[in-house]
């Protein structure tokens, strides 16, 4: 498998930064956590993330990157090097030239743009960097919030996948929202 992109420099546009996920970003992570009860059910974990946890991930990006296998992203506000939130590039699936994103905004940075922001620079950057054909997200059917950053990030609303994901012991519908290779070229 190709390795996935290494971010030397951040990308930005002036109001929003991502760069690579770092050690430095666990304190923030782990507030945002505490600070919405929620965010582990919605990114799919059976219990928020401890500290430790965070490390190991941390340890193991390198070597996940260069496996083409993961990738983190973190979202910053252009000028300051808080983490806000961040963006993960995973279910990369070489064979067919396509991965998927995940994210997360801290919960008091949320409604300020910064996850569409912050797709809007990740999605083309790894359509242009990669042999990747397709980037796509997926996200509960009512997730409206997540629908509409995705939608402003440019990604096209493809539909609802019916009960295809099992969280939380149950089935559930995903809508799917992707960029291509030819959104980028008009």
């Amino acid at each position: 498998m190709p390795p996935l992109p290494e971010l030397r420099e951040p990308l930005g546009d002036g109001v929003v930064s991502v760069r690579a996920g770092a050690e430095r970003d666990i304190p923030e992570i782990l507030i945002a956590y505490q600070d919405d009860p929620t965010l582990h059910l919605r990114m799919d974990q059976p219990r928020p993330p401890s500290g430790a946890e965070l490390g190991r991930r941390a340890e193991c990006a390198g070597a996940d990157r260069a496996a083409g296998r993961r990738l983190t992203l973190t979202i910053l506000e252009s000028g300051d090097d808080t983490c806000r939130g961040q963006i993960y590039v995973h279910s990369v699936d070489w064979d067919n030239a396509r991965a998927e994103l995940g994210i997360w905004v801290a919960p008091d940075r949320r409604r300020h743009g910064l996850g569409s922001q912050a797709l809007a620079l990740v999605a083309p950057w790894l359509l242009r960097e990669t042999v990747l054909q397709r980037i796509q997200l997926l996200t509960e059917a009512d997730n409206q919030p997540m629908i509409r950053a995705a939608q402003a990030a440019g990604f096209s609303y493809e539909g609802v996948l019916r009960g295809y994901t099992r969280e939380r012991g149950r089935r559930v519908d995903n809508a799917v929202l992707s960029m291509v290779m030819r959104d980028l070229t008009g």
